[in-house]
């Protein structure tokens, strides 16, 4: 597929998206989410929305941050696996519930298992990279940017 319209010029012509866009991902230096956490909710909200430009860059991140190909190859059968902490499990969830609102809304019994390992502070940092991610992911798929991938 190649891209309606380039990165390049998105960023040319849309400066305040892409500058609060930018400004609200990293309010997540402040956070006292660990950053792998941040990159694997990001990881699979992409997947989620089907947007490959994103999980290029997370993966990448990812792996990174130190993470096992083997354990980003069983990302999406998360709720299945006992090598995602409980940590994990509960940020996965909560992105999922946060991404999928048209599949479901987001039940009391969600929120209470995340905020039962988060917090009310976390969850909330959590929903800000969730939303923030969200936005990347429409922006990228609606104008399919394409990733550096080698064959």
């Amino acid at each position: 597929m190649q891209e309606r319209i380039s990165q390049a010029t998105f960023y040319r012509k849309c400066p305040n998206i892409v500058d609060h866009l930018t400004a609200l991902g990293e309010l997540s230096l402040e956070s006292q989410i660990e950053p792998e956490l941040v990159h694997l909710v990001q990881l699979r909200a992409s997947q989620l929305n089907n947007c490959g430009f994103c999980q290029h860059m997370h993966a990448a991140e990812l792996r990174g941050d130190g993470m096992s190909q083997q354990k980003l190859d069983v990302l999406p059968a998360w709720r299945e696996l006992s090598c995602f902490s409980e940590r994990e499990r509960a940020a996965l969830e909560w992105t999922e519930a946060l991404t999928l609102l048209t599949h479901d809304f987001v039940s009391d019994e969600v929120f209470e298992y995340v905020h039962s390992i988060f917090g009310e502070d976390e969850i909330l940092q959590l929903a800000q990279q969730i939303i923030t991610i969200n936005s990347w992911n429409r922006i990228s798929v609606a104008l399919r940017f394409q990733p550096k991938v080698e064959d």
